[in-house]
């Protein structure tokens, strides 16, 4: 998918003052944020040697050149994890298949059963493309009517960017086209990444492109939703991991006493949101 380290790179390169790291300011500047040059000096590379980076012709960067540029760059956690996992996609050590194959949908029945066990909580399971596999009916309560399970196989990544409708129901809807785009790059496979993006790049349109290609590590903070009775409600998430089935199941609790009051209504036989003063 092009050059995914490079882009990366460059995006945070272009993010940071060089105010912000002690450096002077060298006035004018073609591009905004931190030259290639003082990059360079910080990480002890080359400028050749960073262009060359950048412009995806060097696809076999160390670890060690890898974290002098995360240092150079003063990385957090998150983003210092997903710079090391791009030099790996760029050395080929991410790609699990010979050809673009659409991800298996199959759930094991262990997970279907902690699923089960969570009703009439709010909970799905998930991969990283936004394959919606498996989901309570608390969940299907809190999105009915929004268009976001009308599909035979729902996806939330084409449902965030491709239907009008999203935009209205995610409250942040920015920030939650940001972290879909980016989960793209943590699916099991570059090329099961290629098989959505196909799909989807001709639709979206180039927002869609512009975040998969800036890799912005998102925040995730507290999801708000628009619900269609008139009410925002506001959920925090947590994630367990599935790495074996390159899956995930997402619980969502209520974050204020507001929504846990509505979500009471909505679980009592034949429930439903009335506003609430």
């Amino acid at each position: 998918m092009g050059k995914p380290l490079g882009d990366f790179i460059r995006a945070k390169r272009d993010s940071i003052q060089p105010e912000s790291l002690g450096l002077p300011d060298r006035g004018r500047r073609r591009s905004p944020g931190l030259r290639r040059l003082d990059l360079a000096a910080r990480a002890g590379i080359s400028v050749e040697y960073l262009t060359r980076i950048e412009q995806g012709r060097d696809r076999n960067p160390s670890t060690a050149v890898i974290k002098a540029l995360a240092d150079a760059l003063g990385l957090v956690p998150s983003e210092r994890n997903h710079l090391s996992y791009l030099a790996k996609i760029t050395r080929g050590e991410c790609a699990a298949h010979l050809r673009p194959t659409p991800p298996s949908r199959q759930v094991r029945p262990s997970v279907l059963e902690t699923l089960r066990l969570l009703e009439p909580g709010i909970a799905i399971v998930a991969n990283r493309l936004g394959d919606v596999l498996a989901r309570t009916s608390g969940y299907e309560s809190v999105t009915g009517g929004t268009g976001l399970l009308d599909a035979a196989s729902p996806n939330l990544t084409r449902y965030v960017f491709t239907d009008p409708r999203a935009r209205t129901f995610f409250t942040d809807w920015d920030d939650v086209a940001d972290e879909l785009a980016f989960d793209l790059w943590l699916a099991p496979s570059i090329e099961n990444v290629e098989w959505l993006t196909a799909e989807l790049t001709p639709i979206a349109g180039p927002d869609f492109t512009r975040r998969l290609n800036r890799h912005l590590v998102p925040r995730r903070g507290t999801l708000r939703l628009n619900h269609p009775t008139g009410q925002e409600l506001q959920f925090l998430r947590e994630t367990l991991e599935f790495p074996a089935d390159a899956q995930q199941l997402v619980v969502f609790l209520p974050a204020d006493e507001q929504t846990a009051k509505a979500l009471d209504q909505l679980h009592q036989p034949h429930g439903r949101l009335r506003s609430i003063s």
